[in-house]
């Protein structure tokens, strides 16, 4: 102390004023991006304002005011009997969670011609979250901050579709959609053919990012939705531009399913039509959500003089 007192005034100040700077410039710990931004933080833009969301930061089982559940054999001759038991809020996450486990199925009949109904067994469970019946938004900025599982056989999915028609008349959107090794961006609407759809559609390997730890990092996802277009993002990288003039139905009613409401699906498939061979690979695996949220273009007061 008797040393300290020996300082000028002057040189005292300089030393406090190089400290501070080198906080503000080289905080401690980790410096990586993630780690650097808030889990909590607003993506939005000027643009938008957010209207809905769910951060997933309360334990447990996934808020039923936003989630429901598809239940069992669903679609695309996929491995896995989806349950609810599969989903979980946890750290602040939803977890999405892909099981080899065998699950009886209690619609099974050997003489059906279902895939659904003979198949005596399940034997992988997982997973799928809908807002259906319980939110809805036409038009404006849809994003997921998210890690996947990239491993063989595994399909996870953030998706969209309409609320009114039949797939694909209702209309998808693939936000996004990863299987083999590939990224996709897609939108769906009706062909002249039943349950054919017409498909605008990105495959993106991600080896393309030239990182091999990318599959061990959360992504953000978004899309960018109006009356004219639907633009389909990860990272802010553009995937995919869907030309909204060209999206009509080619069926009787010839709509346009992208200009009404739709809904949200998070889920894991296993296996089936697209996912590939999951046997080689550990159990369980994850999809790990951080946040889901929807925002509205903001509407621009314009006064004139």
């Amino acid at each position: 102390m008797a040393g300290l007192s020996r300082i000028s005034t002057t040189r005292m100040s300089s030393l406090i004023c190089i400290i501070t700077v080198t906080m503000l410039f080289f905080p401690f710990g980790c410096s990586s991006p993630e780690a650097m931004t808030p889990k909590n933080a607003d993506t939005s833009s000027t643009e938008y304002e957010l209207i809905w969301s769910d951060e997933f930061d309360k334990d447990g089982t996934p808020d039923p005011n936003n989630w429901t559940y598809e239940r069992g054999f669903v679609r695309n001759e996929e491995l896995q009997w989806y349950q609810p038991d599969n989903a979980r809020c946890e750290n602040g996450f939803l977890i999405i969670e892909g099981r080899r486990e065998r699950k009886e199925n209690p619609y099974y009949d050997p003489n059906s011609n279902s895939w659904r109904r003979n198949r005596k067994y399940a034997e992988y469970t997982s997973a799928s979250l809908m807002t259906r019946r319980l939110h809805r938004w036409m038009y404006g900025r849809f994003e997921m901050r998210a890690q996947i599982d990239t491993r063989a056989g595994l399909w996870p999915a953030f998706w969209t579709l309409g609320i009114e028609g039949r797939w694909p008349g209702n209309g998808e959107v693939d936000i996004m959609e990863y299987y083999r090794g590939m990224l996709l961006a897609n939108a769906a609407w009706a062909s002249e053919k039943r349950w054919q759809a017409e498909w605008d559609y990105t495959r993106k390997p991600i080896t393309d990012f030239n990182d091999p730890n990318w599959s061990a990092k959360f992504h953000i996802w978004r899309m960018d939705w109006d009356a004219n277009s639907i633009e389909l993002y990860v990272d802010d990288v553009l995937l995919n531009t869907v030309d909204l003039t060209k999206t009509f139905n080619k069926d009787s009613e010839a709509k346009n399913p992208f200009r009404q409401p739709h809904y949200i699906i998070l889920n894991l498939a296993i296996g089936g039509t697209q996912g590939g061979d999951p046997s080689a690979t550990n159990f369980p695996a994850k999809f790990e959500i951080d946040y889901v949220r929807i925002y509205k273009k903001k509407i621009r007061n314009e006064t004139t003089k």
